[in-house]
C-alpha cells in the first residue's frame, strides 16, 4: 500500500543569474521605500498622521514636472487635432 503513503518532493531551487542581497522571491511595492506611509510595524494612527502631512506639505519639484509634462501633452494634443488659432481673431 505503497501508493497511499506520497510525500512531495521538495526541490532545492536557486536562481542561476541573481547576484543581489535579500530573497528574490520577496514581493515587494517599488515604491514602498519612498513612502512615508508605507513603514514597518506603524499603526493605522501613524500612517493616517503622514498622510495628512504629505497632504500638507506637497513636494514642489514633483508639481512643477507634472505641470510642464501636462502642457506640453497638451500642445501635442492640439497640433494633432490640427487646431487653429485663427478663430480668436476680430474681424
Amino acid at each position: 500500500m505503497g501508493f497511499l503513503k506520497r510525500t512531495h518532493k521538495q526541490f532545492d531551487y536557486k536562481p542561476r543569474y541573481y547576484k543581489g542581497e535579500g530573497n528574490p522571491y520577496k514581493i515587494e511595492h517599488k515604491l514602498d521605500k519612498f513612502r512615508k506611509t508605507a513603514g514597518k510595524n506603524k499603526g493605522f494612527k501613524a500612517k493616517f498622521s503622514d498622510a495628512i502631512d504629505d497632504l500638507k506639505n506637497p513636494d514642489k519639484s514633483v508639481n512643477k514636472t507634472l505641470l510642464i509634462i501636462i502642457t506640453i501633452l497638451v500642445f501635442i494634443f492640439l497640433y494633432i487635432i490640427d487646431f487653429d488659432l485663427s478663430i480668436f481673431k476680430r474681424n
